[in-house]
């Protein structure tokens, strides 16, 4: 069962994850599109039609009221990912193009 937040727009799913309300976009999801791309408010509304303008103001007030804690997770999230691609062993399909690449 969700559980509201004081922002009115944000809640915690049963895994404490915050979500946009009536939606599946986690709040992280939008902040990163704000981050990575530099996009307005008004642009990831523009970007993510089925969000209103009150739910795109609510997760980035959430973003910046619990900041250190997403920055956090991104963080990890992308140490995890740049140990994966670094673990990862290439298939033997793509070890036969480099091979034929770097003749």
């Amino acid at each position: 069962m969700a559980v509201m937040t004081p922002y009115f727009h944000v809640e915690l799913n049963d895994d404490g994850v915050p979500m946009l309300s009536g939606t599946t976009m986690k709040v992280i999801e939008l902040v990163l599109d704000h981050l990575a791309y530099g996009w307005s408010p008004e642009e990831l509304q523009y970007q993510h039609p089925y969000l209103t303008m009150g739910q795109v103001y609510s997760a980035l007030a959430y973003y910046w009221d619990n900041r250190q804690e997403f920055d956090a997770q991104i963080d990890q999230d992308l140490a995890w990912v740049q140990a994966q691609r670094q673990a990862r062993v290439a298939s033997p399909f793509v070890q036969r193009l480099r091979a034929i690449k770097y003749k």
